[in-house]
């Protein structure tokens, strides 16, 4: 929902974001039977046959570090990732496949793959994980995509689809039965897209088996991603089976096929996890935002950079990227930052006025001054929605809030005035004091409780709901001594 809600704000303010990913959620009604892998799978190594393939795999991949903040470099956790990709390799289906793995530099819990094995994971995904083999279940989940040549179906796939759609616009235009047969299609496309989702779950869980894995991982690992959504979205209670456009089947039906796949190798406890080489790799890992993208703590937003800061109101969540930083919160209300190059002798109300704002009230336009800063506000409305502008000047730099709500809100003024009147340039001392926040792995004391390990977090909010998620324990579950245990600190 925040995710609709941030794409129609955007669109209604005049920007553009879309990234194509491998999420979780959609309705049930999936068939399982006829998954396996393809005879003739396109890889690293026979993709230069095809000079398309090989140009297109030569295209996305560096549209993918771009996305996705870079690659991540850390050669103890490369060579833990490695290991566990060499154990797949060697039983797969087609042990002489080259695989190139990536791990990108997003705090964005992912993974996904490209044609021509192009595999990439982020180090969201890695900081969720808990041991090896739920590692191995994501990365054979992956290799399963372009064993059974899911990226080249799914490419022709909506290429009929979108040619059928052309069709039955010429033809039948806007009438009722143009438009169920536009959304017969995508359904067809969502279909089809859960089926391989499904595929790639029984072919991963196949090779994580075989390759003496515990196959239960990828169950486990579901669960870990449903219950770390679940805490990232603002109820706790977000109704996935609502979203009949997803790509992946609901996560209670895809946690029980991942679980009677498992079985054909035997009862829970076959197999190996390998936590401790896991945990050792993934110590000191860079954990949420980068030095170069700001950093989120709490409710408050830091850049060191730029040297500036805001805050949202209580019951809001931030989401930071290299494009912009959004929030959501409460009744539908959604806020953007971001900064803009515009001529130092140029005002802020003549920019504000120059177009690039849709629906502007011309006469809600004031000049004004933000702690300090040079700044100037209006208000607009466009499409059942109402905005709330601020752009300040600060530091040689322009920046700019967004707020949008729902045309019937009456909480807007209030949001913006709250945010934009947040904004402020952060001193030297608070620049110097900013750190990155780390994984460390610690072993549990006695005397120690999930409370109180939790309670040694920096920089992260609602940690004890945080550790239990980066931990995979439930509400009920008691930390021993000497167990090892993921915590967030800034040392």
């Amino acid at each position: 929902m925040r995710r609709k809600l941030l794409a129609r704000f955007l669109a209604l303010a005049g920007f553009a974001m879309a990234l194509a990913s491998c999420q979780m959620f959609t309705p049930p009604d999936v068939q399982e039977s006829g998954f396996q892998p393809s005879s003739k799978p396109v890889t690293v190594d026979n993709v230069a046959a095809n000079s398309k393939l090989a140009e297109m795999a030569k295209a996305q991949h560096p549209r993918i570090l771009a996305t996705y903040g870079g690659e991540y470099s850390d050669p103890k956790l490369e060579r833990m990732v490695a290991k566990v990709v060499g154990s797949l390799t060697v039983v797969s289906a087609n042990p002489s496949q080259t695989y190139r793995i990536t791990i990108l530099n997003s705090p964005n819990v992912n993974a996904f793959a490209l044609p021509g094995g192009y595999l990439y994971i982020t180090r969201g995904l890695l900081a969720l994980a808990n041991d090896s083999a739920e590692l191995a279940a994501v990365i054979a989940h992956e290799m399963g995509h372009v064993t059974a040549n899911h990226g080249l179906q799914r490419q022709q796939l909506e290429a009929e689809e979108g040619f059928a759609t052309k069709v039955v616009s010429d033809v039948l235009g806007d009438s009722p039965t143009a438009k169920a047969a536009l959304i017969r299609g995508k359904l067809r496309l969502a279909q089809f897209s859960r089926n391989q989702e499904l595929e790639a779950d029984s072919i991963g869980i196949k090779s994580i088996g075989e390759a003496g894995f515990d196959p239960f991982a990828a169950g486990r690992f579901l669960q870990s991603m449903s219950a770390y959504t679940d805490f990232r979205s603002i109820s706790g209670a977000t109704d996935a089976s609502l979203d009949f456009l997803a790509t992946h089947p609901n996560t209670p039906q895809r946690i029980d096929l991942a679980q009677r796949h498992a079985r054909q190798f035997g009862a829970p406890g076959v197999g190996t996890r390998d936590r401790a080489a896991f945990l050792a790799g993934i110590d000191g890992l860079l954990y949420g935002d980068t030095p170069e993208e700001g950093y989120v703590r709490g409710e408050t937003f830091l850049h060191p950079g730029l040297g500036v800061s805001f805050s949202v109101p209580d019951g809001f969540i931030i989401d930071n990227s290299a494009a912009a930083v959004t929030a959501t919160g409460p009744g539908d209300i959604a806020i953007r930052f971001d900064g803009v190059s515009i001529d130092k002798n140029r005002s802020l109300t003549d920019y504000i006025r120059s177009g690039w704002v849709a629906g502007l009230d011309e006469s809600s336009v004031r000049q004004e001054t933000i702690n300090g800063n040079e700044a100037a506000t209006a208000h607009a409305s466009a499409e059942g929605w109402q905005f709330g502008i601020a752009v300040i000047r600060a530091g040689g730099q322009v920046y700019r809030l967004l707020t949008a709500a729902p045309s019937a809100s009456t909480s807007l003024d209030a949001v913006a005035r709250s945010v934009s009147g947040s904004f402020r340039i952060l001193s030297a001392a608070e620049k110097a004091a900013l750190k990155p926040l780390h994984i460390r792995v610690v072993t549990v004391r006695p005397g120690q409780t999930m409370g109180s390990l939790a309670a040694q977090m920096v920089g992260v909010d609602r940690k004890l709901d945080l550790f239990r998620v980066l931990n995979a324990m439930s509400p009920g579950a008691a930390v021993s001594a000497g167990d090892k245990v993921k915590i967030i600190t800034d040392r």
